[in-house]
């Protein structure tokens, strides 16, 4: 498999960028990399070989640049340049820790939409008490979203879910304010007649609250509504390890208790780290790209890495184009 990289996108770039993607050719033999950014910064963690070659460009799209006009501004972006990469053939896939909305518009211009999707989604993976993890569409690419939009994501949570985790038949739920099905605005009590009259394993409204329990394997909501909840989510987190912190090490009794059960809190901080379910999939286009966390470290952009290749070899975007065409066809035969 051949991956095109944006070494210089997000916050610990290239250094985590490079060495998540030397972990990555390490763990995976059949890997090739293609790495877009600065070549002096770039050569300073991994030198160029048969399994890597390296595009050099000083242009880079910051986290604060206006996503549209900075892709159509800076052509020669390292961002631009690996999903053209996958555009031109070169590549099967691409994966980029820079400004989400710039690579949304990115693969949307090169790669393109797939037919029969109205909306692509950005989904990330997101830990569940038992470890299985959900997966969560829409966190923003979308703020208003209209009702087949939700239906098809559906369609491909459900396909991601079979193909990649090898959930038989993922449980898919639709975030609401109550578990009722009267409960909610126009756009879910719509939605969820669409659901509940399809083949998914539909499981009903979820509510926010239960989504760590593991109350559905995909969750679907509009995306305003879905960056509240990974928001929420990954803040929640951060603030529960930094009390737990603070408590463990307020007192010499306490440094001595956390000693103790330090390897139990490493495998809590293991089991809801967002670093261990990769990145983003950007559904809906016509070849995987992978938005990984902002701030990810090696362990995080390996790990993006893992899902992208993934995607690729268990033939995921064939197997959503499929699974729409039946649900197109299906309707027209109605």
């Amino acid at each position: 498999m051949k991956l095109a990289v944006d070494a210089m996108g997000g916050d610990n770039a290239p250094e985590s960028i490079v060495k998540g993607c030397k972990a990555a050719l390490n763990t995976f033999n059949d890997l090739e990399l293609i790495l877009i950014g600065k070549e002096a910064e770039i050569t300073k963690y991994i030198e160029p070989s048969e399994r890597v070659r390296l595009i050099h460009t000083e242009e880079v799209i910051e986290a604060d640049d206006s996503p549209v006009r900075a892709v159509r501004r800076k052509k020669a972006a390292s961002m631009v340049l690996a999903v053209q990469q996958v555009k031109a053939g070169l590549a099967d896939a691409a994966v980029s820790a820079g400004n989400t909305g710039a690579l949304m518009t990115a693969g949307l211009l090169s790669v393109g939409r797939m037919k029969g999707i109205e909306r692509p989604a950005l989904s990330p993976m997101l830990p569940t008490l038992d470890g299985a993890g959900f997966l969560l569409l829409d966190v923003g690419a979308n703020m208003d979203a209209k009702p087949s939009h939700l239906f098809q994501y559906a369609l491909m949570g459900s396909v991601y879910m079979q193909k990649v985790l090898n959930v038989a038949k993922p449980r898919i739920g639709l975030l609401n304010v109550g578990t009722e099905a009267g409960k909610g605005t126009e756009l879910t009590k719509e939605v969820y007649t669409l659901l509940e009259n399809s083949s998914l394993e539909f499981v009903g409204n979820v509510e926010a609250r239960d989504l760590l329990n593991g109350v559905a394997d995909v969750v679907v909501c509009d995306g305003f509504s879905g960056n509240l909840v990974l928001k929420s989510i990954e803040g929640t987190a951060l603030a529960l390890f930094s009390v737990l912190k603070k408590e463990l090490t307020s007192s010499f009794i306490n440094k001595l208790a956390a000693g103790i059960l330090k390897p139990a809190f490493k495998q809590v901080k293991l089991q809801m780290d967002y670093s261990e379910y990769g990145g983003a999939g950007l559904f809906g286009l016509n070849a995987p790209v992978i938005k990984a966390h902002g701030s990810s470290d090696e362990r995080a952009f390996f790990n993006a890495i893992r899902q992208a290749r993934t995607m690729h070899e268990e033939q995921v975007v064939i197997t959503i184009q499929q699974e729409i065409a039946k649900n197109t066809e299906a309707k027209e035969q109605e």
